[in-house]
């Protein structure tokens, strides 16, 4: 298949992809952009490893397409912090220790972070759910609660 150019908004810059039509957004991510930090997982939308931010709202990247993307403003967990600084969500996942393998870290980020974009001040239910499409078989979805209600609690 013959390659098509995209301009895409990835963590605030423009950059330019020359993909074959129908290329995933976490490919896109991974193997052209070098952005590794978005997770493979089961490919299917359901285990929430490859989660992205488009335009606020966690998306699996591995159901979206490049051209789709280049719709929306796409951040990725590189995209969160600033430089070598962690932001207040991924800083209370490292203060509540909330992660054990890590695989599942990146997109729980995600996850949590658009939640507090929507909800600055959330309920414990709505951390759940908000969590609940992320699969984690570590256990750590309790911690990772205490570091959602952590990040709220420090204003983010």
């Amino acid at each position: 298949m013959r390659p098509v150019k995209y301009r895409i908004d990835v963590n605030g810059a423009a950059r330019d992809l020359d993909v074959p039509r129908g290329t995933t957004l976490l490919d896109a991510l991974r193997d052209d952009l070098g952005l590794t930090a978005t997770r493979y997982g089961c490919g299917r939308g359901q285990c929430g490893a490859c989660f992205v931010l488009a335009d606020g709202r966690a998306v699996a990247s591995c159901l979206m397409s490049v051209e789709q993307a280049a719709l929306h403003r796409i951040v990725t967990v590189e995209g969160l912090g600033d430089g070598e600084r962690l932001d207040a969500v991924q800083r209370a996942f490292v203060d509540e220790d909330a992660m054990q393998c890590g695989y599942c870290t990146s997109g729980m980020l995600i996850s949590a972070t658009a939640l507090l974009a929507r909800q600055p001040a959330p309920e414990e239910d709505e951390i759940r759910d908000a969590l609940a499409p992320n699969l984690c078989r570590c256990g750590v979805q309790l911690r990772a609660i205490r570091a959602v209600e952590r990040a709220a609690r420090e204003g983010r």
